[in-house]
């Protein structure tokens, strides 16, 4: 018996190691300082040019989106309402994103007790995964600071720190650009991940029914983030659905 549990903490030991190593070997090859850019002029017309190939005003005016992120949570918002579908394993919650203010579904049951923890998580998964839907649509509002930053290879980036809002507010974010003012990619210094820097690629662009274009591919070293089951609509016709889930 002792032979075994000697044998077990060795494997764990070993593999806290190798975790510990590789940690250590893509920390020390992709971590990265924030850049400082400048803000002013400059910085303000990126954003616009980066808002305007997106068709921001698009986004704005449209009403219903549905979307799966990475295949595990599904969502459908109205946006004018305010309100978010938001359905993960065994759960279904009608959420009002606004308010916090709920119902929750396990196994298609209404439950009254417990059912605010599930009322945070949803608001969580609305929150990160409606940013990496559409994170330049949320760009222009308070609390937000844009600076423009001189990359390497000549061209200019565009540094984005939300000082406040979302779930994990003094994050940074610094776009690439491809020639038609859409984003090609950013480089992340967020407070979940401990390596500064990391590039996530904005790729696969659609062009919704409302006109407005979303990125459905995000690429971040070996990992793969898809946007499935994308589709937005003025009226519940063009979702093509009869009525909305909080109805």
């Amino acid at each position: 018996m002792k032979k075994v549990l000697k044998w077990i903490v060795r494997l764990v030991l070993g593999f806290v190691l190798l975790a510990i190593l590789g940690f250590a070997v893509l920390y020390f090859m992709y971590n990265e300082e924030l850049p400082q850019g400048k803000t002013g002029k400059e910085a303000e017309q990126l954003a616009e040019q980066l808002t305007k190939a997106i068709n921001k005003e698009a986004w704005d005016s449209t009403r219903y989106v549905q979307w799966s992120f990475r295949g595990a949570h599904d969502f459908w918002w109205d946006k004018e309402a305010g309100m978010v579908e938001v359905k993960w394993g065994n759960k279904r919650v009608l959420l009002n994103h606004n308010t916090l203010e709920g119902k929750v579904y396990v196994d298609g049951n209404l439950i009254t007790e417990n059912a605010y923890p599930h009322i945070e998580k949803a608001y969580s998964y609305f929150i990160n995964d409606a940013f990496w839907l559409n994170a330049p649509a949320q760009m222009v509002r308070e609390g937000v600071e844009k600076r423009v930053v001189d990359l390497e290879d000549g061209t200019k980036g565009l540094l984005i720190t939300y000082n406040s809002g979302g779930v994990t507010p003094g994050d940074s974010y610094l776009w690439m650009f491809n020639e038609d003012g859409t984003p090609k990619s950013w480089k992340m210094w967020v407070g979940i991940i401990p390596i500064g820097g990391l590039e996530a690629s904005w790729a696969d662009w659609k062009t919704l029914s409302t006109g407005a274009k979303v990125a459905t591919t995000h690429k971040i070293l070996f990992f793969s983030i898809p946007i499935g089951n994308l589709k937005a609509g003025m009226t519940l016709e063009d979702m093509g659905v009869e009525k909305s889930p909080f109805e």
